[in-house]
């Protein structure tokens, strides 16, 4: 198949496939302009697409920004914004979104890694922010999603020694939200996966938007916001409310 982000639909899921297999997924201006073409039609989705899954091809999820654009700056940011304002779209779509790492996540891939509300890791998953280690400095939301996500001094460690961590020790500091063996990895995926779609997807888009919005408000803030602009109940609560009561009768 032809790209370098590839899309599969599949029961409600959208997989989306970072596509450059024989370069490790490395990320290019090309890979985000195709990434963001998908990321828009899926924002539309919200009756056929309940969950989105970010994943990589051939055994890695990204290796990261392809040094050979870094090399040519010019190029690579002709338009300077572009790579982060795909990322900020993925981290607000409408539907909850899982990065599935295998393999590589480094520095660049890691920054968009970090814009999915849940990461799935392999055991054999290999994470890292080698950024430092070249002279590079975060643009892409890693300085502010990375600490959010495992506190200051863990997101510390990692940017300034450069080490490379593997999927259990993600998990251990929450940088990962669960790590699966690797020939478990793509059975422990899909039982994710099914647990979400079972659950309103009008619910869980409300969530997430709620999420998004109060963090780091004050409480009294948040809770105004979560009061007052809330949607009301998901169009099948009733029904599901009625499932319940029907699975307490005994008769």
């Amino acid at each position: 198949m032809n790209g370098e982000v590839l899309r599969t639909d599949k029961d409600g899921v959208a997989t989306l496939v970072l596509n450059r297999p024989e370069k490790g997924n490395a990320l290019t201006t090309e890979m985000f302009e195709e990434l963001e073409k998908h990321l828009d039609s899926i924002a539309r989705e919200i009756k056929t697409i309940g969950l989105v899954i970010l994943r990589g091809a051939g055994g890695h999820f990204s290796t990261g920004y392809d040094m050979a654009e870094i090399a040519e700056l010019t190029a690579a940011h002709a338009k300077p914004h572009t790579q982060s304002e795909v990322i900020e779209k993925l981290a607000n779509l409408p539907q909850p979104v899982i990065c599935a790492v295998e393999g590589h996540c480094t520095t660049g891939a890691l920054e968009l890694a970090l814009a999915a509300d849940l990461i799935v890791a392999a055991e054999s998953a290999r994470f890292s922010d080698a950024g430092a280690k070249w002279g590079l400095t975060p643009i892409w939301g890693l300085s502010l999603r990375l600490p959010q996500r495992i506190g200051q001094a863990k997101a510390r460690e990692l940017t300034m020694t450069c080490r490379t961590i593997g999927g259990r020790e993600a998990e251990a500091m929450h940088l990962a939200n669960v790590c699966y063996p690797d020939d478990g990895f793509e059975t422990g995926l899909s039982a994710l996966v099914r647990q979400i779609l079972a659950n309103s997807w009008y619910a869980n888009r409300v969530n997430k938007r709620v999420l998004i919005e109060t963090e780091g408000l004050p409480l009294s803030e948040a809770m105004s916001l979560e009061m007052f602009k809330n949607e009301g109940l998901a169009p099948d609560a009733a029904q599901r409310v009625a499932t319940f009561f029907h699975r307490r009768d005994p008769s």
